[in-house]
């Protein structure tokens, strides 16, 4: 369990009341809200790509209305749908889904209605995977640099192009909007392109997006803030740290979401890793919790609500970051992915779920009168 540290009160932070009693300490059942978002409580279901499109065309079929709204019936407060491609080539394979085009908006829509009617809120994470696009031909990067020697080399973005792109993150958070999504989350972690551009082991530009890595993420934050309502929460996903010779590290990635922040981010997503030979999973030596620290990082420097992702599948573990007030929000990824109704039986297990938390027809399997 965490050591207790005194922690300073974060815009966004909502308080005590749980549905069940009042503590005096944040509950991961608390609801929480941030701006227009208002949350039933703190679990998150993380972006998790599904490989699982059957066309090639980027619509979201069967398998992935289960996924989401399985885990919506099992208690989850806050669903983020996998990274979907803004671009047909910004995908990581062809099997990933997309949202480049009017005619994705319907199947979208059918998958937030089912998760609104669950009981949970869902958002979509808005990326472009750059030089990780294993299917484009060539891929597109802000440099040249291939990832590893197997990997193809991909052709380094000219201005026009850079501008295309920003037009298509606007687009794709327009149409995420008409969809019925509550919120958008911006895709700058892992190595993907965002991150490619943050990154001086793969940005050698000799122009102004070169000379200021921050500035093509800035301005796709400018882009999707136009589009959104104003009362609806931007959030974006960020590696803290690259764990790699010549990487960068927590303060350099502060100063990134600073300007972040200032362009129009709500709520950092934390995560880590994707350049290198280590990816987003943190390598074998990643534990319990080891990213936590880095949301704290960005949380207590900028003032600002923070997502922590992490090998969180303990429910003590999960409990404990939001109690002792290091995160707002607790994602949850494999426990998801073994669990669907992870949230349900965290509930049970930390203090006995409530009747009204409970789908009516799964009552006698869940809820257990006290």
């Amino acid at each position: 369990m965490y050591t207790k540290m005194k922690r300073e009160i974060v815009p966004g932070h909502n308080s005590l009341i749980t549905g069940r009693k009042e503590r005096s300490m944040p509950d991961l059942f608390a609801p929480y809200e941030l701006k227009g978002l208002t949350l039933k409580n703190r679990v998150v279901m993380p972006p998790m790509c599904q490989y699982a499109v059957e066309k090639q065309d980027g619509m979201p079929n069967d398998w992935h209305f289960v996924h989401y709204v399985s885990r919506a019936v099992g208690g989850t407060g806050f669903i983020i749908v996998e990274m979907t491609g803004i671009h047909p080539d910004g995908r990581i394979t062809n099997k990933d889904t997309g949202i480049w085009g009017d005619h994705q908006i319907e199947a979208y829509r059918k998958l937030t209605e089912a998760v609104h009617a669950g009981g949970a809120k869902i958002g979509i994470q808005l990326g472009h995977a750059g030089r990780k696009a294993l299917d484009a031909e060539p891929p597109v990067a802000p440099s040249a640099i291939p990832f590893d020697a197997q990997s193809k080399t991909p052709r380094a973005l000219s201005k026009p192009e850079i501008a295309e792109l920003i037009e298509a993150y606007r687009e794709g958070a327009r149409r995420a909007v008409e969809a019925g999504f509550d919120t958008v989350e911006i895709h700058g972690a892992h190595g993907y392109l965002i991150h490619q551009f943050h990154s001086p082991l793969t940005n050698v530009r000799e122009d102004e997006y070169g000379s200021d890595p921050v500035l093509f993420g800035e301005q796709v934050v400018q882009a999707v803030r136009d589009v959104l309502p104003a009362e609806m929460p931007l959030l974006m996903r960020v590696s803290a740290k690259e764990y790699v010779e010549g990487g960068y590290d927590e303060d350099y990635a502060l100063d990134v979401c600073r300007r972040y922040k200032a362009a129009g981010v709500d709520m950092f997503h934390v995560s880590s890793g994707g350049e290198g030979p280590i990816g987003s999973n943190g390598g074998p030596n990643a534990g319990p919790a080891y990213q936590v620290d880095l949301a704290e990082h960005i949380r207590s420097g900028l003032q600002i609500p923070v997502i922590a992702v992490g090998r969180l599948e303990s429910y003590e573990d999960a409990q404990s970051i939001v109690s002792e007030e290091r995160a707002e929000l607790v994602a949850v990824g494999r426990g998801m992915l073994s669990d669907p109704y992870w949230a349900l039986h965290a509930e049970e297990a930390l203090g006995g779920v409530e009747k009204s938390s409970v789908p009516a027809a799964y009552e006698r399997g869940v809820w257990k009168r006290k």
